[in-house]
This record gives structure tokens, sequence and C-alpha cells, in this order.
């Protein structure tokens, strides 16, 4: 089985890099935050960033830190023949990190320019916390890039290390998709 991981920070693509494989490469996209964001419905909570890491360490804590990874993986063995692999998007710990490599997994990083970055979020407007200020914006991906000392919690910079490929999507959604085709033929994925 092929199993691709997407990191990245916030507003790179990650998702539009989950989608790009599942359109044109024939894998199946997971969201993990589809998930978080799903319970957070479910306890009548909002589906703000702070409730989302909140879900996902309590998560971490009570079923292990790639509790995400095997979410997905379990939806994916519903329907496997139908698919080439899997994609999960986005891995924001690095015990999934880990959890995607033990299960033969490979892992993009995906980054952009900061004004790129926050241009995209400001126009999605997925949720009212979509609508911050640059400094904001600015403030909330710090608190994510490192562990808060607990193990469950988000680090981008530590599943960053764990990354196998590294893209930056400042251009087009064409140019990004030839930026993935070309490396990941070279890791035997498409």
């Amino acid at each position: 089985m092929k199993i691709i991981g997407i990191a990245g920070t916030n507003g790179s693509g990650k998702d539009s890099l989950g989608e790009i494989l599942a359109k044109n490469y024939g894998y199946m996209f997971v969201s993990g935050a589809d998930f978080l964001r799903d319970e957070a419905k479910k306890r009548g909570l909002s589906i703000e960033r702070e409730v989302l890491r909140t879900i996902s360490a309590e998560w971490r804590r009570k079923y292990g830190l790639g509790v995400l990874v095997d979410k997905a993986f379990e939806i994916y063995k519903q329907s496997a023949k139908k698919y080439k692999g899997l994609v999960i998007s986005p891995m924001r710990n690095p015990g999934e990190a880990q959890h995607l490599k033990e299960l033969g997994g490979v892992l993009i990083w995906v980054d952009a320019d900061l004004k790129v970055r926050y241009g995209r979020i400001t126009k999605r407007q997925r949720s009212t916390e979509d609508q911050k200020t640059f400094e904001q914006f600015l403030a909330e991906e710090q608190a994510e890039m490192e562990h808060s000392g607990d193990e469950t919690t988000l680090s981008l910079s530590g599943v960053k290390l764990k990354a196998d490929i590294f893209l930056e999507n400042n251009g087009t959604l064409e140019e990004f998709r030839i930026a993935t085709e070309t490396a990941l033929k070279k890791t035997n994925m498409l």
C-alpha cells in the first residue's frame, strides 16, 4: 500500500495537495482535521483551532500518538481496492509522522511565503477564526511550531524534521501539481 502524509504551515496548501493527489493520481484523501471538526460539533463546541488542538491532544493521550493516522487508515481499508493509496493531512505531531513512517509512508512538508499563506487563510473564511490579524496569525503559528512540554500537543517543527519531501507552494495550482508530480516520481509514489 502507498501512503502519503502531508504536513506544513497554516495556509500552505496541504488540503490542495491532498485534493491534487486524489483527483489526478487515484489516491484516497482523508483529512484528520475533519475528524476533529466532527468531534467538536458532536460535543457542541466551536471548530476553532484551539478546540481542535485540545481534542487532538486528548485523543493522543487516550489512543496513542498516531491516532489520526489510524483513523484515516480504517476509512481507507473499507474501500482500498478503489484507490492507488492513501493521503492523510495534516500531520501536526511528530508521533503521527513517526507512525506514518512505520507504515511505510512518505511525508511531504508544504510551505509558502508568509504573506501568501495569510492571504489564503483570510480569503477562505472556513470559520470566524480565519478573520484574524497578521499578528494573531504569526502568534498562532509560533504556538503550533513547538511542543508545550506535552508530547501529545502540536509540534510542527518536530514533524518537519521527519519530512522526506519539501515543496514550496507560492505559485499557481498547476505549478504546485507539477512540482508534486516531479517530487513523488522520485519516491516511486506515483
